[in-house]
Order: structure tokens, then C-alpha cells, then sequence
């Protein structure tokens, strides 16, 4: 067992160990086939029995690696871990980020594990299900893919950005995105909404997309991704000073932040229901 004050490399290890398996177990059930287990926030907000079998995987794995560590999935909560000790290991999963997605056996889907010290996020991995691919983040230490340090977009024009987004499952929190979209889409080179956070996130690490945003992510959505797009160079933030986090992220080059904030400040991107 390991008990040591770990750093973020060793964390890392043990987070991509584990998803890694956790992402095999995903995409195991999904050639099995998959149906709805329930439903969370609205009658499309959906769980699937594998969302719940590969998030009691990674708890079970984590126990056993880290018996002492605190555990935050999307799932169960903070289950029976509790709260992290003061300085100690807290860990943060999405077991199926993109689960409509997966659901529809379309290819945008990961295993989103992250190791949070102290409130700080210091080692990430994502997981594309389908596809096997990979990205991780060190605090300090950079982000990859495949061997290769990714860097984030170096475009400066807002109307050639490609932008990513998302949106809820209440009707009214998607009536009021729509129209930020509406109003914000003449002024950039288009948008994009594939439905997974952390993916979005990672693609905007490596410059496969200039920029992202979305209101209403969870920790689960933001923990690991998040971590890889800071680490690519973007910055992850809130509007008007604000940290990201529910009410908005927005992850942008910081040659495309004021023109991308102020149109997000200037539609209200984070009001709304």
C-alpha cells in the first residue's frame, strides 16, 4: 500500500493505471450493450449502469491503492471516503464523461480522474473510451498526449477561433445558452458542441480547438481537463475575476481572453436559470 506524502508524478501513475482499466471496463459494457439506469437532474440527464459499475471500479482500485484518501466521483458523491484530511489526497471522477454519447455509441466519451492536494488539482488523466486516447497533467509539470508536450492554440483573431461548448439538461438553462450561442457565433469561426467536457477541454490543450466555455460544470467535468488545459498554456477561468466553476469556464488562449471574455460578459453567459 502506498502511504507516503505521494507527489504529483506518483499520483499520476496511480490515476492513469486506473483509468486506463476503468476505460476498458467502459468499453467492454458498451460493445455488451447499455440502457438507462436512471435519470438525475431531468429525463435526459441520464445514468447508465456502466457510469455506476466503472465508478465503484475506481473506488475500489483507489482504496486499495490509498486506503486514507478522500474520493469525490459523479456518481456517489463523496461516498463512504468523507472529506479529505488536512493536506491529504482527494480524488475527483468522471466515470463516463459524455454519457449521452456513450449511450449513443458515439466516440466522444472518457474516464475523467483527477488528484486534488490541498484544494489544488496536481495530476490529471482523461481517457477517450472508444478511441484509447490519453492525456495527462502534471501541476508544474506540463501537459501531454502520446509522448508529445501539448501547447494550446497560438491564433490572436477571435473571428478565425473555433470554439467549443456545452449545454445542460434543464430547458430553461438550454433556452438561455442557445441564445449566447445565437449571438456569439456571427463573431467567431464557428462552434462546436460534442458533449463531453473534458474532452473539449483536452482537445483545447493541444490547439485541436482555439478556445472553450461552458456554464454549469460540475468538479467531476473540470478536475482533470481542467488541469490539461492550464498546464497547455490556456487560461481556465470564470467571468469577471471569478475562478471557474459553475457559473462559467471559460478555457482560452490568453490572446483570445479579453475579446472571448467580453462577449461572454456582454451576453450574460453565466446568467441565467
Amino acid at each position: 500500500m502506498i502511504r507516503s506524502a505521494p507527489t504529483p508524478p506518483e499520483l499520476l501513475e496511480i490515476a492513469v493505471t486506473v483509468a486506463r482499466d476503468a476505460a476498458a471496463t467502459a468499453y467492454r459494457m458498451r460493445a455488451e450493450g447499455v440502457s438507462v439506469a436512471a435519470t438525475k437532474s431531468t429525463a435526459t440527464d441520464v445514468v447508465t449502469a456502466a457510469d455506476r459499475a466503472v465508478e465503484r471500479q475506481v473506488l475500489d482500485a483507489l482504496r486499495k491503492l490509498r486506503p486514507d484518501d478522500a474520493v469525490l466521483g459523479e456518481e456517489y458523491g463523496p461516498g463512504e471516503t468523507g472529506p479529505a484530511a488536512d493536506g491529504g489526497v482527494r480524488w475527483i471522477v468522471d466515470p463516463i464523461d459524455g454519457t449521452v454519447n456513450y449511450l449513443y455509441g458515439l466516440p466522444y466519451c472518457a474516464v475523467s480522474l483527477a488528484a486534488e492536494v490541498a484544494g489544488e488539482v496536481v495530476a490529471g488523466v482523461v481517457r477517450n473510451i472508444v478511441t484509447g486516447e490519453e492525456w495527462t497533467a502534471t501541476a508544474g509539470g506540463g501537459a501531454w498526449r502520446d509522448g508529445e508536450r501539448l501547447r494550446c492554440s497560438t491564433e490572436t483573431d477571435l473571428g478565425q477561433a473555433l470554439v467549443a461548448t456545452g449545454f445542460g439538461y434543464a430547458a430553461g438553462r438550454r433556452a438561455h445558452q442557445a441564445r449566447v450561442v445565437a449571438e456569439l457565433i456571427p463573431h467567431v469561426r464557428d462552434i462546436r458542441r460534442m458533449g463531453a467536457a473534458a474532452l473539449d477541454l483536452c482537445l483545447a490543450a493541444e490547439g485541436r480547438l482555439d478556445a472553450y466555455y461552458e456554464k454549469g460544470l460540475a468538479a467531476w467535468d473540470l478536475a482533470a481537463g481542467g488541469l490539461v488545459a492550464r498546464e497547455a498554456g490556456l487560461l481556465v477561468t470564470g467571468l469577471a475575476g471569478r475562478p471557474a466553476g459553475p457559473d462559467l469556464v471559460i478555457a482560452v488562449p490568453p490572446a483570445l481572453f479579453e475579446p472571448l471574455h467580453t462577449r461572454l460578459a456582454a451576453l450574460d453567459a453565466s446568467g441565467g436559470p
